[in-house]
């Protein structure tokens, strides 16, 4: 685990451009309804297209940057994890499964114990 300073100071220029990409979004969101009698194809464009310029201005910011090299990295660490082969995979996934057939055959019997317990036995109401 590393013990790096985590750094959160953004310039206003950043905060501008994320607020900038945020509204362009909006924009694309509102024009989506707005145009309502336009066909299907023509409103999903154009909101595609305002995710698209939203999501290019937002990369040209710190926090964008930033998150791309998040991004970056995570695949990194994927590639580096050692993935279970196939014979693990189902021996894992049966003995889910069968914990979890062995517990519900224990609820099952203890919530039929308590109802005898309860309805036949304490409050003698017989079915």
């Amino acid at each position: 685990m590393s013990n790096q300073a985590v750094e959160t100071v953004v310039s206003a220029a950043d905060r501008v451009k994320v607020g900038l990409a945020i509204a362009v979004f909006l924009a694309g969101m509102v024009a989506y309804y707005a145009f309502d009698k336009q066909p299907g194809y023509v409103r999903t464009a154009i909101l595609l297209a305002a995710l698209a310029v939203a999501l290019g201005i937002a990369w040209f910011s710190g926090p964008g940057q930033r998150f791309v090299a998040f991004g970056r990295e995570a695949w990194s660490e994927t590639r580096r994890v050692v993935w279970p082969t196939q014979k693990e995979t189902l021996q894992t996934t049966g003995i889910v499964i069968a914990f979890a057939l062995v517990m519900a055959l224990f609820l099952w019997l203890v919530d039929k114990s308590l109802e005898w317990i309860l309805y036949d036995i304490v409050l003698g109401w017989k079915k």
